[in-house]
């Protein structure tokens, strides 16, 4: 038997995601701003090269 859906709290998770996601990015952005680095979102998931040959 198939479980009725609960379209509410599934509403409610994705606000909640949604709102967890805007707050890591406001917070990488005020350490950008705190380093006196302009803020670059591309650059929020990347890794410095490395110099491995």
């Amino acid at each position: 038997m198939a479980r009725t859906p609960n379209y509410s709290f599934e509403r409610q998770e994705r606000e909640r995601l949604k709102a967890r996601k805007a707050a890591e990015k406001a917070a990488e952005k005020a350490a950008a701003k705190a380093a006196g680095q302009p803020y670059d979102p591309d650059d929020a998931d990347a890794k410095p090269p490395t110099d491995d040959q």
